[in-house]
């Protein structure tokens, strides 16, 4: 057996549709608003529910390292807080540090992978990640290709 994951690398922004292209720039725009006074890495991201309604967050940091919290998952638990009918389609994600958004994607931590995935089970329904960087665009048609060996409930 073999595992095998699908990430698309696409190397222009054009070639997102005009609503992924929205949705990089509202993730783009939180990002510089982040709190992130000691590690200097904002990041943004930036959800589009099944309504067409577009949720973003931040990272949150705190001198009582680790009680902040990443941009992935403020968007996404603000989005279920607020909508909890509506299903998350799409997910980007952005980082700006030393004063430039960054040339190769960032892609989401273990913690934001879990949540993205639960997510994705809570609604049964593949939850499209788009991480960019300057020089490339990473897409992921399910967070199960970026967890791929996923925690589940016991069942």
């Amino acid at each position: 057996m073999q595992i095998t994951i699908d990430i698309e690398v696409v190397e222009n922004i054009e070639q997102l549709s005009e609503i992924e292209r929205k949705l990089v720039a509202s993730a783009k725009a939180i990002a510089l608003q982040a709190y992130a006074p000691y590690s200097k890495f904002y990041v943004g991201a930036a959800v589009l529910l099944k309504n067409g309604e577009i949720v973003s967050g931040n990272n949150q940091e705190n001198a009582a390292y680790p009680s902040g919290l990443c941009a992935e998952r403020t968007a996404i638990f603000y989005a279920n807080a607020q909508y909890p009918e509506q299903s998350i389609t799409t997910l980007a994600v952005a980082v700006f540090t030393n004063n430039e958004f960054t040339t190769q994607p960032v892609t989401p931590c273990g913690s934001c992978r879990q949540v993205m995935l639960e997510a994705e089970n809570r609604y049964q329904q593949p939850m499209r990640v788009i991480m960019v960087g300057q020089e490339k665009i990473y897409i992921a048609n399910s967070v199960k290709d970026l967890l791929p060996l996923s925690f589940d409930a016991i069942k």
